[in-house]
C-alpha cells in the first residue's frame, strides 16, 4: 500500500487537525499505533512539524471527512504523479566513497587494460578526463593513488565488473583466460595421499575388528592361560 512521503510528519498533522482514530492514522501512514500514540502524547524523540497530506495531494478532503464519520473506514491515498527517475549520466557514488574512485580506476587500468575509458566511466561513475589523467599519470594526486579492487571499495559489483571485462575482451578479440593448471599436479598428489590414508584407515579398522595387528605375529583370538 502506498504511504505518505513523510509518514511521521503526516501523522502529526492528522492528530492535530482531524478527529481520526489512532488506528486510522497508523494504517494510512504505515506506522504502528504506538508510534501514533507517542506523537499524540508528544513523547516522540523529536517534535515533528506537521505535514498536510491534503495540500500535498496525497489524500482528498472527502476521504478525510468520510473516515472521520466512520471509524472503521480506512482512507485511500491519492495516486500522485510518477516520480522522475534519472536514467542517464554517470553512476551516483556516495560522498564517503568518492575519494576511492582514483584507486579503483588505477586498478582497472593496471589489471584490465582492454577496458575502454567509457566502460570505466560507467563502472566507477567518473569522467573520461579523470581516467585519462590517471592513465598518463598527470593526475594532481597521482603520488597518493594506490590501485585497489573497485569491488572491494564498493564502487561497483563483481557481476558488473566481470561483464565489462568479458565485453571488452570479446571486442578486442582476446581469448578468455584459461583455468590455472599450475597446481594440478600438487592437487592430484594431495588427493592420492588422502585416498591412501583413507584406505589404510579402513584396513586398520578391519584388522582391529578381526583381532589382527599388521606387522605383529598372528595370535589366536583367545589364549588359554593354563596352557604351557
Amino acid at each position: 500500500m502506498a504511504q505518505p512521503l513523510m509518514p511521521h510528519a503526516t501523522a502529526s498533522w492528522l492528530v492535530d487537525n482531524t478527529a481520526l482514530s489512532f488506528e486510522q492514522i497508523a494504517d494510512f501512514c504505515g506506522l504502528h499505533i504506538l508510534e501514533v500514540q507517542a506523537i499524540a502524547d508528544d513523547t516522540a524523540a523529536t517534535k515533528l512539524t506537521g505535514r498536510d497530506p491534503i495540500r500535498a495531494h496525497e489524500v482528498t478532503q472527502e476521504e478525510v471527512d468520510r473516515a472521520q464519520a466512520d471509524p472503521n473506514y480506512r482512507m485511500q491515498m491519492t495516486k500522485g504523479p510518477e516520480q522522475v527517475r534519472r536514467t542517464k549520466g554517470p553512476r551516483y557514488t556516495p560522498v564517503s566513497k568518492r575519494q576511492d574512485k582514483p584507486d579503483g580506476i588505477a586498478w582497472i587500468i593496471r589489471n584490465h587494460p582492454e577496458i575502454s575509458d567509457g566502460q570505466i566511466s560507467q563502472l566507477i561513475g567518473t569522467t573520461r578526463t579523470t581516467i585519462a589523467a590517471i592513465r598518463d599519470r598527470s593526475h594532481w594526486n597521482i603520488a597518493n593513488i594506490t590501485p585497489k579492487d573497485p569491488v572491494t571499495l564498493g564502487l561497483t559489483s563483481q557481476r558488473e565488473l566481470d561483464a565489462a571485462v568479458n565485453k571488452a575482451a570479446k571486442a578486442a578479440g582476446i581469448e578468455q583466460q584459461q583455468t590455472d593448471t599450475r597446481l594440478d599436479g600438487d592437487r592430484q598428489a594431495l588427493i592420492a595421499s588422502l585416498r591412501a590414508e583413507r584406505d589404510q584407515a579402513a584396513r586398520d579398522a578391519e584388522n582391529i575388528e578381526n583381532g589382527y595387528d599388521e606387522g605383529a605375529t598372528a595370535r589366536p583370538a583367545f589364549e588359554d592361560p593354563f596352557r604351557r
